[in-house]
């Protein structure tokens, strides 16, 4: 039954895609399978990260990327991450209300996830989500964070190209331009940019750019106004010579081996895990340490350590 869901998902079967992603973010067999099958034909698609504090227009900018791209006859899968409801461990926006026009349309997919208390601004299956949308032939692959802090910095293990948005209004400006978050930029863009402030910010992210190191890439920063979609043309415009650097510089091949080793990386590491706590053994040695930690009869690095041993 799998290799018919892939084959159908490589032909551009709209109903296949849907089940295998299901299959894969819920970590099923079924989605492994589809995953080893359709893993050759991934790998052409450019992946852009949208990045930002709650309340910086991410959604809106990224249904209006996502607009602008269909214009110029892109097809699009679009991974937006969202905070994890606490009753269903569902994502609490579901299919983004302010992407609605955009669910008709049969050139893009969208797919809300919930973190499911993962760290880091993305979901624990959000790299295979996107391998899965990629294999399936979309031409781009937008992924929005769920918009936590300053600390989403994952989404630049994820990503080929990084924008990371900004507004004017948030309180101490100067301290935003701290965040570490601007670090991973590989594009900074000052959203609700007919706000008052919005100059400031423009200014401020210019001092951070030249204290930068320049690596071959110039970090551009770009003024958008995401619900009137002014600026988007612009920020594609730049998304696309970001893609051209990474192809003309050999960077791209480079990230593609960095995020090939943290795949590997990442997934040996929750199959380690899933092993030590299988069964009702590996459970209740859990327990047995935890409570040795708790009554200080155990510090948590040797007890770790008995955990993996299996002692």
């Amino acid at each position: 039954m799998t290799s018919e869901l892939s084959r159908r998902l490589l032909e551009g079967d709209r109903r296949a895609l849907t089940r295998v992603v299901t299959f894969v973010e819920n970590g099923y067999a079924e989605g492994l399978e589809a995953l080893r099958e359709i893993f050759p034909s991934s790998g052409r698609a450019h992946i852009v990260g949208i990045t930002g504090s709650t309340g910086s227009g991410k959604s809106t900018l990224t249904g209006a990327l996502a607009r602008e791209y269909r214009k110029r006859d892109r097809s699009i899968g679009l991974v937006a991450v969202d905070p994890t409801s606490p009753l269903s461990h569902g994502a609490i926006l579901g299919d983004r209300i302010r992407m609605q026009d955009l669910t008709s349309d049969p050139g893009v997919f969208i797919r809300s996830m919930a973190t499911r208390g993962a760290l880091g601004g993305l979901a624990a299956a959000t790299g295979d989500v996107v391998t899965v949308l990629d294999a399936s032939g979309k031409d781009m692959v937008i992924v929005e964070t769920v918009g936590a802090g300053q600390d989403e910095v994952e989404i630049a293990d994820t990503a080929h190209t990084t924008v990371v948005i900004n507004v004017p209004g948030t309180g101490d400006d100067m301290q935003a331009i701290k965040a570490a978050i601007l670090e991973i930029a590989d594009i900074l863009v000052v959203n609700k940019a007919d706000r008052p402030g919005a100059e400031a910010v423009y200014k401020q992210l210019h001092i951070f750019t030249d204290l930068q190191r320049n690596e071959g890439w110039q970090v551009p920063i770009l003024k958008t106004v995401a619900h009137k979609e002014q600026g988007i043309a612009e920020l594609i415009e730049e998304i696309d010579n970001h893609r051209d650097y990474l192809a003309r510089s050999g960077r791209l091949d480079e990230m593609r081996r960095q995020r090939a080793r943290r795949q590997l990386l990442a997934v040996a590491q929750t199959m380690l895990l899933a092993r030590v706590l299988d069964g009702s053994e590996g459970q209740d040695a859990v327990e047995e340490l935890v409570q040795a930690i708790a009554e200080r009869r155990l510090d948590p690095h040797s007890a770790a350590e008995r955990l993996v041993k299996g002692d």
